[in-house]
């Protein structure tokens, strides 16, 4: 069973992308490409493709996206810690019970 592969014009592949990307704050890129009956992959690509050649097209973060990209980083820094303290104990208590 052969699948016949779809060809898309420039202007639909732009579309697409800018429509992810206006909707990505409510929509995953899969909800995107499922609705539009595009393939998860293919849309990754040409988005990932999109953002290679415009890297200025990003808009900056918002104050609201900082404050919780900044409670992210403290959070990862305090599981790290904890991580490597419970690691440390655990060789600890390992070496006791020999």
């Amino acid at each position: 069973m052969s699948l016949k592969r779809s060809k898309f014009s420039p202007e639909f592949k732009k579309q697409m992308v800018e429509l992810y990307l206006e909707q990505r704050a409510s929509k995953t890129l899969a909800q995107v490409a499922r609705e539009n009956g595009v393939g998860v992959e293919t849309l990754r690509n040409w988005v990932k493709k999109y953002r290679d050649e415009n890297p200025d097209a990003e808009p900056p973060l918002t104050v609201s996206e900082r404050a919780r990209l900044a409670e992210l980083e403290r959070e990862n820094r305090e599981l790290k810690l904890e991580r490597e303290f419970l690691g440390k104990a655990a060789a600890f208590f390992a070496k006791e019970y020999r």
